[in-house]
């Protein structure tokens, strides 16, 4: 954090600044939260090249917005506007069709632990540090609707509980259930077609780890 007249600032005085049309403070704020937002934008997108046009052009409406922000974590609303534009950036370039919605009181069933993301070596973060797995990964992100998509990468990718990404998808939490239930269901399937996926990923075909 700076310092202004020995005063630390926190997040929320750095947005009031922004708000103010204070371009330092807002360029604080772009600093602290440009890889998130990259990173959102390219799981969503499956590409650099329109990640990185995406990630500029959130944090232009998100300056141009910042006034209309009203407190809450700051992290959702700014997610929400990476969402939004990365779904218009889909329409214009019509590379993924639209999905009809799927009844919401089917596979209500909520599902304990993300099992397409089951690794044997640990963490999520572990996984994504391999460049080859990423890039796996990223492209059978990138085949899934936006509808499951969005909720996967929120509550999976970045931790978001379903309050949160229920709040920043605009949707009830039983539709964020179902939908993650349905988009990690999947991802499992894709995981587990890729003929490949065991030798490349550690284990030997024909002796996949459960998941």
């Amino acid at each position: 954090m700076e310092f202004v007249n020995g005063s630390k600032l926190c997040e929320s005085q750095w947005i009031l600044a922004a708000s103010n049309g204070d371009l330092d403070a807002f360029n604080f704020l772009v600093l602290s939260y440009q890889d998130l937002v990259y990173s959102q934008a390219f799981m969503l997108l499956g590409d650099r090249y329109s990640a990185e046009d995406a990630t500029q052009e959130s944090f232009i409406k998100t300056f141009q917005n910042i006034h209309g922000f009203h407190g809450g974590p700051f992290r959702a609303w700014l997610l929400k506007i990476v969402i939004n534009t990365c779904y218009d950036e889909i329409r214009k370039s019509k590379r993924h069709p639209a999905i009809p919605l799927l009844p919401e009181n089917e596979d209500e069933v909520e599902c304990e632990s993300p099992v397409w993301l089951a690794d044997p070596n640990g963490s999520v973060q572990s996984i994504v540090e391999q460049k080859e797995f990423s890039q796996a990964l990223t492209a059978m992100l990138a085949e899934l609707p936006e509808i499951y998509r969005y909720p996967l990468t929120l509550v999976d990718c970045q931790e978001f509980d379903y309050s949160q990404a229920a709040a920043v998808l605009a949707i009830p939490v039983g539709t964020i259930k179902s939908r993650l239930s349905r988009a990690r269901t999947q991802m499992k399937q894709k995981l587990q077609s890729q003929i490949d996926f065991s030798t490349r990923f550690g284990c030997p075909k024909g002796h996949e780890k459960p998941v």
